[in-house]
Parts: structure tokens; C-alpha cells; sequence
């Protein structure tokens, strides 16, 4: 049985077993809220032939040991710390209204409480950090989600390894098929069947991206950066040994010598005078030479080539060149313009991305709550003082009423407020 009937197989299996176990009533481990996937699987071969519909994510170990140079580290750092120390709330979603929403003030303590201790490891931010972490160099950002059936806290979250989850890409859609299923064992001498665990679209949270239309995987801005990112460890590595002195820079040239006058000094000098700081004296008829392979100043450790592959990554993660050390035209003025550049193309978009698939893959799948969204409260501006008076302007102009602002600052509705005061 070759390779591609053993993975259709398995997939079929899986399917099955999935459609009976809901048969017969039997919820699985998904209603006692138990993990599947494993927590350190080994990381996917990117040479995976004939396999149908799925196709695993290419290098991400190279990836993964690139993501720990120090301009790759910085770059992903930018935008995965601000977004892990931002301010966020939960609140009902446009459309509906408090009075509408059955017990909505308990719900929305119980959705914040669980993202709060999504489970018995991990706090909310070490949790997405993992998330936007693989997001970010790779564009396959993934997280577990599984239904406890306790009212108090109706799931679990866990953080799963983006590389190793593979996607149907003929699934229709049925919520009752696998849509996922992450490959535990590589290398091991283990049936296809037995490599697979299945995930439903309602257990998994799957982030991409840059999504395209040729392929079921995202982007990630480390995989942009990443030939870029070569090449300036390479010019790097050229530097360091240039300025340690490792990679010889001239040489002497005797006129005349003999062969064993040659050796001879060549012995003198690597026992007398190497090393030990003191000045040789020559003597001899012609005055040796020095040829000089390069011309000994700073332009032979590439800095402006170095520079410009700076600039080059700080574009593949969208990020204004200060962000990542160059300094070159920056002054009080434009700094604080490039910093709010870096803000808006960066992270906002990806904070927004994983607000949505928050609300949409656990508050709306897997919880059937759709009258809630997640939201982070520092999106819209960077300036408080911008931000409030906005606002003001906002309640002056009659757009906004007190509720509606004490909400978009994570702040909870006044009890008696009927009417919108003018405010002055």
C-alpha cells in the first residue's frame, strides 16, 4: 500500500470514527476539556511527497533559528510584545445591546476570566505570545480550543506548534469532519493513521497570515525577510572576522630572498616577535614590502551594504528602519511619525487579526456566544490625550452617550444613565 492511499485512508478513518463517537453520544474528551494535540511534537520535514490535500509548511526550522538572530528577534519583538501588553476588554458586539443579551454583564465576566487563565500554565499573554510568535515567522499562529462543559469555564486554550498542523484542503465545510490534524511523529515507525490526531473546525483556532489563493498556508514576515535575513549574516559573520583581525589583510613581499632565507624569517617572526609586542629589527639590502588587499578603513566591513539589508528586513516585517538600530535622518520630529507608522502598518493589523479570529472561532464556534467580541482598547491611537478628546468631541456632537464611551474604554455601564448629558 503506497504512501498516498495510507494518508487517504487515514483520513477517512478519522472522519468515520468522528461521525460515530457523535452517534452514539459519546462528546469525547472535548466536553471534559482534555488536551489533544502534544506539546512538543518534532518539527515537520519540509520534503512531504504525495501527500493529498495537505501540504506541510516548508523550513520551519531554519525559520525558527533565524527568528533568534538579534535583527530578527528585535523586529518580531516589536509587534509581538506591544500587542501581549496591550489593554483589552470583552463586550457585546454591534447589533446587539445589553438588554438584549441574556445574563451579558456574567457572561462577559466568565469569557474574561477563562482568557485570563486560558488554562493551568498559562496567563493570556504568555499564551498568544506563543500564538504571534509563530504567526510572525512563520504565518501559521494556532491555538487548541476545547470545551470543558462547566459553566464557570466553558473551555480550555492551548498553544500548538503552527508547523505541525496540516490542513484539508477539500473539507466542505461539515463541522463534524475533521478540518485539521496535527503530525505528531516525522520519522517514527508509526502507521499514517497513528501520526494524525484530528482537530474539528471548532477545536482549533488557525491564524494566517498574508492568506493566498494558491495555498491553504499564510505568509509570515519572517519568511518574507528570510533570504534577506541570510544575506546579512553572512556580510555579519565577514565583518566580525575582518574587524578581529582573523582574515589576513596584507602581506610581505621579500625581493631577492632565498628559499631558505625565507624560512628562516618566517621562523624568527612566528618565535620571536608574534605575540609578544616587541619591535623587530631587519636588516637587509632591499627594505621589504607591504601589499595591502584591502584598503584598511571601515568601507571593508560593508557597513552601508549591512545598512541596506537592515532596511530591506525592516520593510519585510513593516517597520520603519529606526525600529531596528538605523539611525540615519531621524530627528525629534520624525521619530515620533515613524513610531506611529510602525504602530499602524505593524501591529495593528495583526492585533485585529487575532481579535476576529477570538471572536469568530471561540466566542461564536465554539461557544455559540455571537452576541460577543473580543477587542483590544489601544488600536484606534497611540495619544491619550487624542483619544480623549475624541471622545469629548464625540459626546459634545451627540454621536456617542457615556455607556458607549465607558465601553470603549473597558469600563463597565452606568447603572442609572438614561440620557446623554451635554457636556460643556
Amino acid at each position: 500500500m503506497g504512501l498516498r492511499t495510507q494518508v487517504t485512508d487515514a483520513w477517512h478513518r478519522l472522519a468515520g470514527r468522528k461521525q460515530l463517537g457523535a452517534a452514539a453520544g459519546d462528546a469525547g474528551d472535548a466536553t471534559q476539556g482534555a488536551r489533544k494535540t502534544a506539546m512538543l511534537p518534532s518539527i515537520l520535514s519540509p520534503l512531504n511527497q504525495g501527500r493529498p490535500n495537505r501540504t506541510p509548511k516548508p523550513t520551519p526550522a531554519n525559520l525558527r533559528k533565524f527568528a533568534e538572530t538579534p535583527v530578527a528577534r528585535r523586529a518580531i519583538n516589536v509587534v509581538k510584545d506591544r500587542i501581549a501588553s496591550m489593554d483589552w476588554q470583552i463586550r457585546v458586539r454591534r447589533g446587539y445591546s445589553n438588554a438584549e443579551v441574556p445574563e451579558a454583564a456574567a457572561r462577559m465576566q466568565i469569557l474574561r476570566r477563562c482568557l485570563e487563565e486560558p488554562n493551568v500554565s498559562d496567563s493570556f499573554r504568555t499564551l498568544i505570545e506563543q500564538a504571534l510568535e509563530d504567526l510572525l515567522v512563520g504565518g501559521f499562529g494556532a491555538i487548541e480550543m476545547e470545551a470543558t462543559g462547566d459553566a464557570e469555564r466553558p473551555f480550555h486554550l492551548w498553544a500548538v506548534d503552527g508547523a505541525t498542523i496540516e490542513i484539508d484542503v477539500t473539507w466542505n465545510g461539515d463541522p463534524a469532519t475533521p478540518r485539521y490534524a496535527q503530525s505528531r511523529s516525522a520519522f517514527g515507525i508509526t502507521t499514517a493513521a497513528q501520526t494524525l490526531i484530528p482537530l474539528l473546525d471548532d477545536e482549533l483556532m488557525y491564524l494566517r497570515l498574508n492568506p493566498r489563493t494558491h495555498t491553504p498556508f499564510g505568509l509570515g514576515r519572517l519568511e518574507v525577510a528570510f533570504e534577506t535575513v541570510n544575506h546579512f549574516l553572512a556580510a555579519n559573520r565577514y565583518a566580525s572576522g575582518l574587524a578581529s583581525n582573523s582574515v589576513v589583510q596584507y602581506a610581505l613581499w621579500l625581493n631577492q630572498a632565498t628559499p631558505e632565507q625565507h624560512d628562516r624569517l618566517i621562523r624568527w617572526w612566528q618565535d620571536e616577535i608574534e605575540g609578544t609586542g616587541r619591535v623587530p629589527l631587519l636588516s637587509c639590502e632591499q627594505k621589504p614590502e607591504v601589499l595591502r588587499f584591502a584598503g584598511g578603513t571601515d568601507a571593508d566591513l560593508r557597513i552601508q551594504w549591512q545598512e541596506f539589508l537592515l532596511m530591506m528586513i525592516a520593510n519585510a516585517f513593516e517597520l520603519p528602519p529606526m525600529m531596528l538600530g538605523l539611525q540615519a535622518d531621524v530627528n525629534r520630529s520624525t521619530a515620533s511619525e515613524m513610531a506611529d507608522e510602525a504602530f499602524q502598518s505593524a501591529v495593528v493589523p495583526v492585533a485585529k487579526l487575532l481579535a476576529e479570529h477570538i471572536t469568530r472561532d471561540l466566542f461564536a464556534k465554539k461557544l455559540g456566544w455571537r452576541e460577543f467580541e473580543f477587542s483590544f482598547n489601544d488600536l484606534e491611537t497611540r495619544d491619550e490625550m487624542e483619544e480623549l478628546q475624541m471622545q469629548t468631541e464625540l459626546l459634545k456632537a451627540g454621536v456617542l452617550t457615556i455607556d458607549e464611551v465607558r465601553q470603549m474604554r473597558g469600563l463597565s455601564p452606568l447603572a442609572s444613565t438614561l440620557v446623554t448629558p451635554e457636556v460643556a
